[in-house]
This record gives C-alpha cells, structure tokens and sequence, in this order.
C-alpha cells in the first residue's frame, strides 16, 4: 500500500512540474520575440493625477524596470540600438501594448514628449 501511494504521489508531482499551460508557453515565446526587437509596440507612461499620456515610445524594443524607471532599448536599424529611460512617480502609471500583426517597418520608431507636460526652463550664464 506504501508503494501505491508513493507512486501516486510521484505521478502528481511529475504532473505539476512538467505540466505547463499553453498559455505560459505562448507568453514566453511572446515575451523573447519582443525582446529580440521582433515585435513592434507601444509604450506609454500617464500622468494618474491628470489622465493625459506623458511619454510615448512606438517601435521594436526590449525594457525592463529597474529602481523607479523603465529602461527601454530601441533597434534603429541592423546592429544600432538606442537607450531610452522613464522615471516613474507615485502619480504615474504605464502601459505596453503589442502592435503586432500591423505590416511596418521593424526599424522605424518614435518617441513624443507632449508639450504641455513638460515644464519649461530658461537656462542663463554668468558671463
């Protein structure tokens, strides 16, 4: 009887480890295409307090958060890549959105800043 119960419980736990859901499979491969800058989306950081969007970043491109930010790595063409990173708040929230499925080059991309959300600085010299 020992036996059978081991053998069961054997069973269930080869179950559980090797049973993925296909979901997670498709996730995964989803997430590593993206970041082998396959992928074209759209990234964008909105003001919570206001409802108005703050940055926008459109194209193939990798991120990850890290300390507050979002670091965002940009394929601009075959072997040229640019680095772009977004301080995060309390009071901001973002969002990545896959565009795939839309014929565009996987090269073009853009970033906006609106102007309204960006406080304007005067900047002098001493001399």
């Amino acid at each position: 009887m020992k036996k059978i119960k081991y053998l069961i419980a054997v069973f269930a736990l080869i179950l559980m480890i090797g049973g993925c859901r296909q979901a997670e499979k498709v996730s995964y491969n989803v997430s590593q295409e993206a970041d082998n800058f396959n992928v074209i989306r759209r990234l964008v950081v909105i003001n919570a307090r206001t409802d108005k969007p703050m940055f926008e970043l459109i194209g193939a491109f990798s991120f990850e958060l890290k300390d507050n930010r979002i670091i965002a790595i940009v394929e601009t063409g075959d072997g040229e890549y640019k680095k772009h990173s977004v301080g995060l708040t309390d009071w901001t929230m973002w969002s990545v959105e896959d565009l795939g499925g839309a014929s565009v080059n996987k090269y073009k991309y853009e970033v906006n800043f609106l102007p309204e959300m960006i406080v304007p600085i005067e900047i002098t010299s001493k001399d």
